[in-house]
């Protein structure tokens, strides 16, 4: 049904992976270090204390404010960035197929992002198309509250297909202060009072040498965060009563199916979620997509959405990001990871029209009804009743018809929200707070654009 007692991101993610592959991408660890410039076109510093700040690279001019080296931004509907004249040429050795290959690259190096609130951890999410021959490599670096700064860390070897390239996070990357947990870069000991205070982003941009392929990069972010560390958290008072009309898949349909990604269907609540959404938001396959799979499948698109999001080092479809930049390959949809602090934030976006993808854990008897426990598990939030409980499609259901449910409001709020909880054998473990995933329009209206600035998120 999901991964049972997935280990935590936060703490000992490091021992659910395999051994770590970390052979250089040619020039991360060769290219010199960019210019320093600040950032200061943050909306988010303007708002209230959160205990999330997010960031965003969308525009052109955004894109033409960074550092490039081989690449260049594009002007449009939706701006973006490109190669130019690459900047060389690089070999990459696949650590999951052993083939070497060499690559002309170019790079985009971000402004320095001062976090308004001083981060415990960061996500980075981006929107990308790659088409054949070509694919992207995502950094970060970080500067801590003392002054220091973290090595350059691979936060994803990334494309939309598999022909190229394995899409991959990457293992054993820390610096003794920091450490990254396949998609999120954690601070080891938060206790001891050291955060990080800023960052830079990195784009490497790859393409096979004497071609004019290139990805293109539509938006660019990271969002960090400082949750405090609690069991529980208070409670939130109902405040609207609405259901989105999300199509409902089930993963258990599919248990057995492709066990290469993952075990088969048992564990893909986070691709079936996020095809739900894709979905709703009008995205379809075509047939010529989806003739790989099965014809006796149902629902061959979840298996599509699987095989997609399938992170080769992490040995699974939960990788957050790579979730994000699979819904943004779709026609006109932008993808991000956050954090939310409330249900009452999860009901902006649903009044606009917004459904979210959102990671919690819990025992069977801490969430009535669910009939399962969990150490990572994926829903999609589609409304709320007029009592204010939480309307789920839960892909962890015997079949599309059984997915949607009614979860009573606190019950659900506590175990999404926290960062603590028992686990079944008693032991203390980490909760995800409030980690989300959000699909939204490359062109939202403008309700959908306020309701999404009022939870931190540029558009």
């Amino acid at each position: 049904m999901r991964r049972a007692e997935q280990p935590s991101r936060r703490t000992v993610l490091a021992a659910a992976v395999a051994a770590a592959v970390t052979a250089g991408a040619g020039p991360a660890a060769a290219d010199p270090e960019a210019p320093v410039t600040t950032d200061t076109a943050d909306p988010a510093r303007a708002v209230p204390a959160r205990t999330a700040d997010n960031r965003a690279w969308v525009s052109y001019g955004d894109w033409y404010g960074g550092t490039a080296k081989g690449t260049r931004a594009v002007a449009g509907t939706r701006p973006g960035l490109v190669i130019a004249k690459p900047a060389g040429t690089a070999d990459y050795t696949d650590p999951h197929t052993g083939t070497t290959a060499s690559w002309d690259y170019g790079t985009w190096t971000s402004p320095v992002h001062r976090l308004a609130v001083p981060a415990t951890e960061a996500i980075v999410s981006w929107n990308a198309r790659t088409p054949a021959g070509t694919w992207i490599q995502v950094e970060i670096k970080g500067t801590y509250t003392d002054g220091t700064s973290t090595p350059w860390y691979v936060m994803g070897r990334w494309a939309a297909g598999d022909q190229d390239i394995r899409r991959t996070s990457v293992d054993d990357q820390s610096d003794d202060k920091s450490t990254v947990w396949t998609d999120t870069l954690a601070i080891d000991d938060p206790s001891s009072g050291l955060r990080l205070a800023s960052y830079r982003l990195r784009l490497t941009l790859y393409r096979k040498p004497g071609t004019k392929a290139t990805p293109t990069v539509w938006r660019l972010g990271a969002m960090g965060s400082d949750v405090p560390d609690r069991f529980t958290v208070p409670a939130s008072a109902p405040g609207l009563a609405k259901e989105l009309a999300v199509p409902r898949y089930s993963q258990e349909t599919h248990k057995g199916q492709y066990p290469e990604y993952d075990n088969g269907g048992e564990a893909w609540c986070s691709p079936t979620s996020s095809q739900m959404i894709i979905e709703y938001w009008g995205g379809r396959l075509t047939e010529g997509q989806l003739d790989w799979v099965d014809p006796a499948y149902a629902d061959p698109q979840v298996c599509h959405a699987a095989r997609f999001t399938y992170d080769y080092q992490y040995a699974g479809c939960g990788n957050w990001p790579f979730n994000a930049a699979y819904a943004a390959t779709f026609k006109d949809l932008q993808g991000v990871v956050t954090r939310l602090g409330s249900l009452t934030e999860l009901e902006t976006l649903i009044a606009a029209g917004i459904p979210a993808i959102t990671s919690q854990s819990f025992l069977k008897e801490e969430l009535t009804g669910a009939g399962y426990g969990t150490a990572g598990h994926l829903m999609t939030v589609v409304g709320f009743t007029a009592d204010g409980d939480v309307i789920a499609n839960d892909p962890a259901s015997e079949s599309n018809e059984a997915v949607r449910r009614v979860y009573r409001r606190r019950e659900w709020e506590n175990i999404w929200l926290r960062t603590k909880r028992y686990n079944a054998s008693g032991k203390v473990v980490s909760g995800t707070g409030g980690v989300c995933y959000l699909y939204f329009p490359a062109r939202p209206s403008a309700a959908q654009r306020k309701a999404l600035a009022a939870v931190g998120v540029r558009v």
